[in-house]
């Protein structure tokens, strides 16, 4: 049992660079990018924010925190009806030809 291996799913990616592993999760899971993107641009806004603000520091980042929450329940969202369409719903509108189900 020790030295069983996991499987080959778990060591096929083992030699890859950083830049192989963002795109193939980019290519796996497309709403990290989106996440990614967001996450970038909310520090960019809060630190422009936070040099430039008119409001208490507190208040500012409870703002910024909102902020931050809100667009994860946003990707949350787009993954999830993305998901549901890509599963349910675009297999009923083009369905495979029978070449395709012999495949």
């Amino acid at each position: 049992m020790a030295g069983e291996s996991r499987g080959s799913d778990s060591m096929s990616h083992y030699g890859e660079t950083h830049s192989e592993r963002l795109t193939r999760k980019a290519r796996d899971a497309p709403f990290m990018i989106v996440g990614l993107a967001g996450l970038a641009g909310l520090v960019g806004y809060g630190i422009y924010g936070f040099r430039n603000r008119q409001l208490k520091t507190s208040l500012y980042l409870i703002h910024l925190r909102v902020a931050a929450q809100g667009f994860v329940v946003v990707c949350l969202t787009a993954g999830v009806g993305y998901n549901l369409f890509s599963q349910h719903i675009y297999p009923r509108l083009y369905p495979k030809s029978i070449e395709e189900k012999k495949e």
